[in-house]
């Protein structure tokens, strides 16, 4: 088992990691106003008070806030922090021109969609770049071993079945499987294969296993107890680069997706929800293995911040895009006082959800068992 790296080292993976990633956020945001028209104020990474900063010839103040924990474009017009675009009446006409709110909600919904949009296609390049040095992953969805006693060997599976499909969903790969089978801990499957050129069914239930990494840190996962042959990484072409990297990227998404849909439907413990903190433990702990580890890192960072920001939950760009999406289904914003309301909502919400985070990061790095041994 690795030990944990200093607290140093982590702060600076976390910063380090962080940093670029809300900085490519916004700038998506920041680039495609501007193809708009839109002015911009400000552009922070981080929060409050300013420690460094220079304002460029387009009246845009680029800073540094002293709290590096995340970032915003403010654009011209945009005088209230739910971005409800209040008093836009009030503006000078040549200000109104550049006025985030005074462009056309289409145009408003690609700079908000924007953000997350950059965090993906970093993810994509990033992928694209280790497809291209290493190449593809593939491993047939052929059984290699079965192991005694688990529950592939239970429903009857047998080494050389070719897995065509789990749910009804086709199997080409076997890390296709592998990322089914992990995200569904205790849950029954369905699986079609062929075996000697028959096609047959069987149902099985997925165990749940344990996981503890390098670093002590334990995770719960669904397994079947079956292997695959030796995985190879095929090398690919030049315009099979980019498809290849889209493909992981959406199974990176997809991936979050169910883990977070069975957090809220009660499959998985809330405690597996994780902050600030435990991000920043796991950037000190991969960064501790070598620079290639810490750029992968950094795309699934990348996937899950553009991802997050995406949720439909107000003051959240995703939040932003529905608020949009009514106001173009009904040609007219909601009224001040309902989105003031579900801005207000959205926040309550966005601090439940890091006031949890942060109970369960500082149960995760033993804080809680601390405390009880020094009161006990």
């Amino acid at each position: 088992m690795l030990a944990t790296p200093p607290i140093w080292f982590i702060l600076l993976a976390f910063f380090a990691a962080l940093g670029p990633l809300v900085f490519i956020h916004e700038y998506g945001h920041y680039i495609v106003g501007r193809w708009f028209g839109i002015g911009a104020d400000t552009f922070s990474i981080g929060f409050g008070r300013e420690v460094a900063g220079w304002t460029d010839k387009r009246g845009t103040r680029w800073k540094i806030g002293w709290l590096p924990l995340g970032g915003y474009v403010k654009f011209a017009g945009d005088m209230d922090p739910a971005s409800m675009g209040q008093g836009l009446d009030k503006l000078p006409p040549h200000e109104r021109l550049r006025a985030f709110h005074g462009k056309p909600v289409w145009q408003r919904a690609l700079v908000v969609a924007a953000g997350p949009v950059a965090n993906f296609l970093l993810a994509i390049l990033i992928f694209a770049a280790f497809i291209a040095i290493y190449g593809a992953p593939r491993a047939p969805a052929v059984v290699a071993t079965v192991l005694e006693g688990s529950p592939a060997a239970a429903a009857g599976l047998r080494p050389g079945d070719r897995i065509i499909s789990a749910n009804g969903s086709a199997i080409d790969d076997f890390t296709d499987l592998t990322d089914l089978t992990r995200l569904r801990p205790g849950e029954p499957l369905r699986l079609s294969y062929v075996r000697d050129g028959r096609a047959a069914d069987l149902d099985v239930t997925i165990a749940t296993v344990t996981e503890v990494d390098r670093f002590g840190q334990q995770y719960r996962v669904g397994r079947l107890g079956i292997g695959s042959g030796k995985l190879v990484y095929e090398k690919v072409g030049a315009l099979q680069l980019l498809p290849e990297a889209v493909k992981v990227t959406g199974t990176v998404i997809h991936g979050t997706m169910v883990g977070l849909w069975q957090i809220i439907t009660g499959r998985r413990p809330l405690t597996e929800l994780g902050g600030p903190v435990k991000m920043a433990q796991l950037a000190g702990q991969v960064a501790s293995l070598g620079p290639f580890e810490f750029v992968q890192l950094l795309a699934f960072f990348s996937i899950n911040l553009g991802f997050i920001n995406l949720l439909p939950v107000p003051m959240l760009d995703g939040g932003h895009l529905a608020l949009y999406a009514v106001e173009a289904a009904r040609r007219r914003p909601l009224g001040a006082r309902a989105q003031e309301w579900l801005f207000r909502g959205g926040l309550a919400a966005l601090l439940t959800l890091m006031l949890v985070a942060t109970l369960n990061d500082l149960s995760s790095v033993g804080l809680w068992q601390a405390l009880g041994r020094l009161l006990g």
